[in-house]
C-alpha cells in the first residue's frame, strides 16, 4: 500500500462524529454447498455476499466486485474486460480459472477450451447473491472445482429499478431490473448496455482500444400448488473487444496507453466478437415436508469471430452447450440427503483462414451423493462423486476418464456465536479441448492428464451484532497440475503437467462495525505455491515457486456514513509482486510488479433515487501483467472516474 492511501484511510478513519441506525450482522443462509446451511454452521470455508454489498460497490461488472471485495483475485490479461481469468487458493492467474467452478443458479458456466467464464452475462443489479465454496464444492459443481467454486444467485423479488452511469474515456452504461413476485409467479427481466471508447492506442491514428457488451436475461417461476414449481430462463448476451498486445518495460514505464513495440507494427490488434444464447428449463416436485425431486435442463449457443486485420486471418467457434442434472433431496431434523446425476455435453467447430477445421466433443456424465449429519453442536457432512469423461475428434482421436470426488467435513458449534470447521476434499480438473489441438495447423498435440488435489481446511467463524470474523488455513496436495510450457526457443511449447505441487495459506475476513457511522471489510490472504517435481524439455522446475501467484494478498474497504443518506467508501486493493506469468524457473530478469489501486465512492439516496460517484485508481498506479521479461499487458493504470444515478419504482 502507497503513503497515500494509508494516509487517505487515517483520515476516513477521523471521520466519526454523527451517527444514524446502523446495520447488525446475522449468518446468512447458503444454498451452494448442496444441503442449505448459514455460515456459522457451515463445514467450509465460505464467503457469501448480498445484493447489498454490490450495490454499495457500484461495480462495473461482477469481476471488478470479486476483484475488489472478495479473496477472489480478476485480471484481463489481454484486454477483454467482459471475459477476465479468476483465481483463488494460489492456481495463479494463467490457469487459476480453470480451476473454479462456476454457477448461475447452479448452471455450470465453465468452457470447454480456455476462454474464461462470460461473468459479463450477469448484471450486477440482478443479483441476489454470490457464494464462494473455498477447497471444496466437487461433489455438486464437479470438472473443475480443484480450488473451490463460485455460485452467483439472481433476484426474485419486486423490486423495480433503473441505473445509468458515465465516466471517462467515453464509458457509458445502463441497466435495468423489473421484477414480480407473488405467491404463485415469480418473474424478472434484467438488462444492461455497456460501451467504452477505450484508453489504449491501437495505431497512429488515434484509433483505442474500445469495447462494448449488452446482455438480456429472463427468470420466471410458476407454482400452481404447495407441491410443484415450474421454472424458465433465457439470456442473450453481445461482445465485441479489441485485444492489443504486450509492451516493454521501458514503454511501460513512460506510457501505458501507447501502442507498444511488440505490435509487429503500427496496425497490430485483434478483434473478437463473442455471443451466447442460453435457455433453460427445470421442476421441482415436493411429495411432502421433507422429500423433493428436482429437474433442470439448459442449452447453450456461443458464437466467437476472431478477426487479424493486419493479417487478413480470421477464426470462427461455434460451441454447442448441453447440460442436465436431477436429484432427490431428503431433509429432516437429524440428516439432509441429496443424490443425483447430471450431464455435459459439448460440441466445439473451429475454423480458420488457414484451411483448419477441428469438430470436437467433450462428454460428462456423473452421479453424486451429499449428506449432513445433525448431532446437537456437532454437523458432519459426507459426499462423494463419480465422474465419468470423454472427448473426441472427428480424426479419431479419442480419451476417456473416470473421476472420484470427496467431500468431508464437519462443524462444531463452540457457542451461539462461534464455531470450529475442518473438510477434507479431493477434487480433479480435466484438461481443455484446445491444450490437446493444435489451432493452427488442426493437428493432435498429445494427450494431458487430469489434474488431481487433495484439500485439507481447518477455519473458525465467529459473530456478533458488530463483527464477522472467519480464519481459515488450507493445504492443497496436487498431481498433475495443468500448465503451459513455453519453450524459450518456440520449438517445443506445448500443453502439459506438473508432476507434484503443493500450496498452502492463510484467509481472514472480517467485517467490523466501529459504530453507527463507520464501518471496515478487510480480507487478507497468504499463500505459497510449491512446484514439488517437474522437469520439462531438460529445464528443472522442481522446488520452485508457480509464476503468477502473489504471496500477500489485502484488500480493505471503509465506510463512513455521516448521515441516513450518505456513504463515503474508501476502498486499497494490494497484491504483493511475483514472479512472471511464464517464469516457472523463477529466473526472469523481470518479475511481476506489485498490484496497487485506491478507489473512492460517494452515494446520496433521497426518496426513490440514488446518486452516486466513484473514482478508480485515484493515485494512478501503473499496473499490468508480465508475462515474460519486456513483454507486458498494461490492465488498470490509470485514473477512471464515473458518476450516475439509479431510480427504483
Amino acid at each position: 500500500m502507497t503513503f497515500k492511501s494509508l494516509s487517505l484511510i487515517t483520515a476516513t478513519l477521523l471521520l466519526t462524529s454523527n451517527t444514524y441506525a446502523g446495520e447488525t450482522l446475522e449468518p446468512l443462509i447458503i444454498t451452494s454447498t448442496g444441503i442449505e446451511t448459514n455460515e456459522l454452521q457451515a463445514a467450509d470455508a465460505i464467503e457469501v455476499y448480498t445484493t447489498q454489498d454490490i450495490e454499495q460497490a457500484h461495480v462495473q461488472n461482477v469481476y471488478e466486485f470479486l476483484n475488489k471485495a472478495t479473496s477472489v483475485f480478476t485480471t484481463n490479461a489481454y484486454g477483454n474486460p467482459f471475459m477476465q481469468k479468476i483465481d483463488m487458493r494460489g492456481f495463479g492467474v494463467g490457469d487459476g480459472y480453470q480451476n473454479i467452478v462456476v454457477t448461475i443458479n447452479g448452471r455450470k458456466m465453465n468452457n470447454v477450451d480456455m476462454v474464461p467464464q462470460l461473468l459479463s452475462s450477469i448484471s450486477p443489479s440482478s443479483i441476489e447473491k454470490i457464494e464462494i465454496i473455498k477447497s471444496s464444492g466437487i461433489v455438486l459443481g464437479g470438472d473443475g472445482a480443484n480450488a473451490g467454486a463460485i455460485n452467483i444467485i439472481t433476484k426474485q423479488s419486486n423490486d423495480k429499478e433503473l441505473t445509468f452511469y458515465a465516466g471517462t474515456y467515453g464509458l457509458i452504461d445502463g441497466a435495468f431490473y423489473i421484477g414480480h413476485a407473488d405467491e404463485k409467479i415469480s418473474i424478472n427481466l434484467s438488462g444492461e448496455t455497456q460501451k467504452s471508447d477505450g484508453i489504449r492506442h491501437i495505431d497512429t491514428n488515434g484509433n483505442k482500444d474500445e469495447n462494448r457488451f449488452s446482455t438480456l436475461a429472463f427468470n420466471g417461476t410458476y407454482t400452481p400448488n404447495d407441491k410443484l414449481e415450474l421454472r424458465l430462463g433465457a439470456n442473450t448476451t453481445h461482445t465485441n473487444v479489441i485485444y492489443m498486445g504486450t509492451m516493454t518495460l521501458n514503454e511501460f514505464n513512460t506510457d501505458p496507453s501507447q501502442i507498444g513495440s511488440n505490435q509487429y507494427g503500427s496496425s497490430y490488434h485483434s478483434i473478437q466478437k463473442y455471443n451466447s444464447n442460453v435457455l433453460n428449463i427445470g421442476a421441482s416436485y415436493y411429495l411432502n415436508d421433507a422429500l423433493s425431486i428436482s429437474i433442470d435442463l439448459s442449452n447453450e449457443k456461443k458464437k466467437s469471430e476472431y478477426t487479424l486485420p493486419l493479417y487478413s486471418s480470421t477464426s470462427d467457434s461455434d460451441y454447442s452447450y448441453t447440460l442436465a442434472k436431477t436429484y432427490v433431496e431428503y431433509a429432516t431434523k437429524l440428516f439432509a440427503l441429496k443424490v443425483g446425476f447430471d450431464g455435459f455435453y459439448a460440441d466445439l467447430d473451429y475454423v480458420n483462414s488457414y484451411s483448419v477445421d477441428l469438430d470436437m466433443e467433450k462428454n460428462n456424465q456423473a452421479g453424486f451423493i451429499i449428506s449432513e449429519f445433525y448431532l446437537d453442536k456437532l454437523r458432519l457432512k459426507a459426499g462423494y462423486r463419480y465422474e465419468q469423461m470423454k472427448f473426441n475428434e472427428s480424426s479419431g482421436d479419442n480419451e476417456k476418464e473416470n473421476l472420484h470426488g470427496v467431500e468431508l467435513g464437519f462443524n462444531y458449534l463452540l457457542n451461539t456465536n462461534c464455531s470450529f470447521f475442518a473438510n477434507y476434499s479431493h477434487a480433479y480438473q480435466t484438461a481443455s479441448l484446445d491444450r490437446m489441438f493444435d489451432y493452427f495447423s488442426g493437428g493432435y498435440m498429445g494427450y494431458v492428464k487430469p489434474s488431481e488435489s487433495d484439500n485439507y481446511t481447518i477455519g473458525y467463524t465467529y459473530f456478533s451484532k458488530q463483527n464477522k470474523l472467519k480464519i481459515s488455513l488450507y493445504y492443497i496436495d496436487l498431481k498433475d497440475e495443468i500448465y503451459y510450457y513455453s519453450d524459450p526457443g518456440y520449438t517445443n511449447s506445448r500443453n502439459t503437467n506438473i508432476d507434484k505441487s503443493h500450496k498452502y495459506g492463510l484467509d481472514i475476513y472480517d467485517k467490523y462495525i466501529l459504530n453507527d457511522a463507520l464501518n471496515i471489510v478487510a480480507n487478507y490472504n497468504y499463500v505459497q505455491a510449491i512446484i514439488d517435481e517437474e522437469t520439462e524439455n531438460g529445464e528443472n522446475y522442481s522446488n520452485k515457486k508457480l509464476p503468477g501467484v502473489s504471496n500477500h494478498n489485502l484488500k480493505l474497504t471503509l465506510n463512513y456514513l455521516p448521515n441516513k443518506n450518505t456513504t463515503l467508501s474508501l476502498t486499497e486493493v494490494y497484491r504483493s509482486d511475483a514472479y512472471a506469468a511464464e517464469d516457472f524457473g523463477n529466473s526472469f530478469s523481470q518479475k511481476q510488479e506489485a498490484y496497487n489501486t485506491t478507489d473512492v465512492a460517494v452515494t446520496y439516496t433521497k426518496d426513490n433515487y440514488e446518486f452516486f460517484a466513484k473514482v478508480n485508481n485515484i493515485f494512478n498506479q501503473k499496473n499490468g501483467i508480465w508475462i515474460h521479461d519486456d513483454a507486458i499487458y498494461p490492465m488498470n493504470y490509470t485514473t477512471t472516474a464515473k458518476a450516475g444515478i439509479k431510480y427504483s419504482f
